[in-house]
């Protein structure tokens, strides 16, 4: 049963590539094409606004297919966008290169994790979505920051082009690795809209959404920070993406430890440990020492949110887990959208050195969604 949570976050892996992997070449390329840092920030807003926008309604579309052979498709289009992308003669080529993908991705994660959850025991499955997760960490140790030194090296094609490599070993390593995986049974639409009018559900997905929304307004924009902030150079930059990767495979695995024994708790001091670290990151984001050391914390902390967001929205209901899962990437990827949006309109308006603040200004916010959701069991209880 390992294998296939393996193969599963190899697709991942090759996903969140594509995904993020722009995020450490954004200067080069707000360069190249000669547009706005905040413009270029679209390359990752809008993949991840389609994916808010269509992620349900695309899994209801593919309900009936075959899973083995739609996540193949899945990559191979990945694939194929990534190249795409690298033969971009302009900003708005590229940018239609990057959204085309974007209708399949909840397609890849929706499939993928309600699979990880039900291959184990109810009790196990954090941890075994935390496995196909750690595509997504790993990705974050290697695929991105290895993206970035391409650029550096070659060119910012160079990452694109990587990226479509890694699709293509995933789609391979699916082909051959993964067992035949059945459409379920029960594929009932009107059961999948009721799930919509359970309460907590909203609640969930909006704790979901301010949290990673408060991640990805300033990670969204790290290489940046650091280039005009802390001063790094281009190197020392990939250097601290790869750290910040390597401490997040830890905070990946605490995550899903946690997260078998107390959700609550362990989304609390998640909380509350990033917005302590933000704070540090915007009082001595100009020191260069001090920066590597909170890059280490700040990376081992952030990259348990999606896993701690995921397992809280689908932990709402027990109905329709793929379909619950595709809800989750939508609201993630809705998420992302708006941390990003926030996190270049910081930029522009008021400057780089600010966006730490709006982190600490979104994670109190989910604070406060969090004790809603408090109040809300405490009465059901009642």
């Amino acid at each position: 049963m390992k294998r296939t949570l393996y193969v599963l976050a190899l697709g991942i892996f090759g996903l969140a590539t594509t995904e993020f992997g722009v995020i450490g070449i954004l200067p080069k390329i707000s360069y190249a094409f000669d547009v706005s840092i905040d413009k270029a920030g679209w390359l990752l807003s809008a993949f991840a606004l389609i994916i808010a926008v269509f992620g349900p309604f695309m899994m209801m579309a593919v309900s009936r297919f075959d899973r083995k052979k739609t996540l193949a498709f899945v990559l191979a289009v990945f694939t194929l966008s990534n190249i795409m992308s690298a033969l971009s003669p302009s900003f708005n080529v590229l940018l239609i290169a990057r959204i085309l993908p974007a209708f399949l991705h909840p397609v890849f994660w929706s499939i993928g994790l309600a699979t990880a959850a039900n291959s184990v025991p109810a009790e196990q499955s954090p941890k075994a979505v935390s496995i196909v997760f750690a595509g997504f960490t790993i990705a974050s140790v290697f695929g991105i920051p290895l993206a970035a030194f391409m650029a550096d090296v070659f060119n910012w094609q160079a990452s694109f082009l990587l990226s479509g490599f890694i699709n293509a070993i995933s789609f391979a390593g699916l082909l051959w690795f993964l067992p035949p995986i059945s459409a379920p049974v029960n594929n009932d639409r009107i059961s999948h809209l009721n799930i919509f009018r359970k309460r907590i559900l909203w609640i969930n997905l909006l704790l979901a959404c301010l949290m990673i929304s408060s991640m990805y307004s300033t990670y969204g924009y790290m290489a940046v920070y650091l280039e005009q902030v802390t001063f790094m150079k281009e190197g020392q930059i990939s250097l601290m993406l790869l750290l910040f990767g390597i401490a997040g495979i830890g905070g990946n695995w605490l995550a899903g430890k946690y997260l078998s024994k107390n959700i609550n708790f362990t989304t609390l001091v998640f909380i509350v440990l990033l917005a302590v670290i933000h704070l540090f990151l915007f009082c001595f984001g100009g020191d260069f020492v001090p920066m590597m050391i909170m890059i280490c914390f700040w990376g081992l902390i952030h990259t348990g949110g999606f896993l701690i967001s995921n397992v809280t929205v689908t932990s709402s209901t027990t109905e329709a887990p793929e379909f619950v899962n595709s809800i989750f990437t939508s609201c993630g990827n809705l998420a992302v959208t708006i941390g990003s949006t926030v996190g270049g309109l910081t930029i522009a308006k008021i400057g780089v050195h600010q966006i730490p603040l709006t982190s600490v200004i979104l994670l109190a916010l989910s604070l406060g969604a969090l004790l809603l959701k408090s109040v809300s069991g405490s009465k059901a209880q009642e």
